[in-house]
């Protein structure tokens, strides 16, 4: 197998454990919100339901990343698939800031500056 046909598969698997960690993440997340719900707290089972479904998002869009990343370093190493990369990227990146600030309420840089339960609980993140 030549170098470039590992990095296909390389990207391949990224590709794919990004779109695994999408469904999988979500899926999770609207069942914990379902069992939220049985306990007859919808408003908390909606809440639940977003922040688990955002944090999903973030981490798939971040796997899917990686395998933009490796793809333009590897395979296909032009001036163009240099800019695609550039652009997918700053859009990603956008997505995952405005999915932090939507997450957390607030700016990244003021996190530390909010009530110990005002912030999203890395611990349980």
């Amino acid at each position: 197998m030549h170098f470039e046909e590992w990095m296909e598969n390389v990207v391949k698997a990224f590709e794919i454990a990004g779109v695994v960690l999408l469904a999988v993440g979500s899926i999770v997340a609207l069942v914990h919100a379902g069992t939220v719900l049985k306990r007859g707290e919808p408003r908390d089972a909606y809440r639940a339901a977003r922040r688990g479904i955002g944090r999903a998002v973030l981490l798939g869009l971040e796997v899917l990343i990686i395998a933009d990343i490796v793809q333009t370093i590897t395979i296909d190493p032009t001036v163009e698939s240099a800019v695609a990369l550039g652009l997918v990227v700053l859009v990603r990146t956008f997505l995952s800031f405005s999915l932090e600030i939507e997450l957390d309420g607030t700016l990244p840089w003021r996190r530390q500056q909010l009530p110990e339960k005002g912030g999203r609980d890395r611990d349980t993140a």
